[in-house]
């Protein structure tokens, strides 16, 4: 399946039977393309991403890198499962860095959500740069392109790209998944061994919990963005039907509370933390479902106990008015 155009004769992918097919065939054109050279891959742990270094890794084995870079604003046991599912289950070439006290450097004290969002891609550029500057023989850069990138954007963002990666690293794409759609790219996901937490990851902003801690960025309040956000996961995903999204938010802002020392009720300043739970169809419309308040409150008797949080709040509103996410 070459070129960026998908045939009209394609059969959607909504069985095993036609993972396995796409597979056998992606796995066999993905020969033919790389031959004997190396493939660098910049691996989020994100779905597309994930199934296309699992397509390589069947198709060309150790002649892939992944390079996973951790900026601090991932979600908690994110990084720890991309190493856990490609180094140590799929064997792959995995450079994991750590590059946290860089990023959160750099954000420190950036509170315009833009402003946040070009150091996030700019940071992310250069050290995946670094990397790659740092192996010989790469010929190749995979990416996780999948087919509304092509229909919805030109030039970067078509590609899935890292941000515009340098051009003296002068790469040929390798893009296995471009013609799917995000259904058929987890239906793919799922016959290539891939968790199903993995595959069926809530949707993510690029910037990750930079614009989910809203304003400028602190370590303490993004440590306790992710403790609460894990909470809310776990918890809005044993529902029978859950939102087709669901997270939290902690804006820069602060509330009286009261907090027991020796008995004795104090006052302190603390943080809110906002529940977001939506449904759409193509995210350009939004509206909330409702939430159960015993598992509502649920999450509140779990959240308040992290420290620095005193507040639980709801957020009903649909889009438009407001938008998805908050930044």
């Amino acid at each position: 399946m070459s070129g960026n155009v998908r045939p009209e004769d394609m059969k959607r992918i909504t069985t095993r039977e036609l993972a396995d097919e796409f597979i056998a065939q992606q796995i066999k054109e993905l020969r033919e393309q790389i031959g004997d050279k190396k493939v660098l891959l910049a691996l989020s742990g994100g779905v597309d991403s994930s199934v296309c270094a699992a397509l390589l890794i069947k198709a060309v084995g150790k002649q892939l890198t992944c390079v996973h870079v951790n900026h601090g604003l991932l979600r908690k046991g994110e990084p720890e499962q991309v190493i856990r599912v490609f180094r140590d289950q799929m064997d792959a070439n995995l450079i994991y860095v750590d590059a946290v006290d860089r990023f959160l450097d750099k954000l420190a004290g950036v509170s315009d959500p833009e402003t946040k969002r070009k150091i996030i891609g700019k940071e992310f550029i250069d050290v995946f740069a670094e990397e790659a500057a740092k192996l010989d023989g790469i010929r190749f850069l995979g990416q996780g392109t999948i087919y509304p990138d092509i229909l919805e954007s030109v030039g970067v963002k078509a590609h899935h790209n890292v941000g515009g990666l340098p051009p003296e690293l002068d790469f040929e794409l390798v893009e296995p998944v471009k013609l799917l759609f995000k259904d058929e790219v987890r239906v793919v996901g799922e016959a290539l061994g891939l968790p199903h937490s993995m595959v069926y990851r809530q949707p993510f902003p690029g910037p990750g919990l930079g614009v989910r801690c809203v304003g400028a960025i602190t370590r303490d309040r993004l440590e306790a963005l992710r403790e609460a956000d894990a909470i809310v996961r776990e918890e809005i995903g044993k529902l029978p039907e859950t939102p087709w999204q669901y997270f939290c938010i902690i804006p820069d802002l602060q509330s009286t509370g009261i907090k027991y020392v020796d008995g004795q009720g104090k006052r302190y300043m603390g943080w809110a933390v906002i529940i977001r739970a939506i449904n759409t169809v193509d995210a350009v419309t939004a509206t909330v479902p409702e939430i159960p308040f015993d598992i509502l409150c649920k999450m509140r008797d779990q959240i308040v106990k992290i420290p620095g949080v005193n507040r639980v709040l709801w957020d009903i509103s649909e889009k438009p008015v407001a938008t998805i996410e908050w930044e």
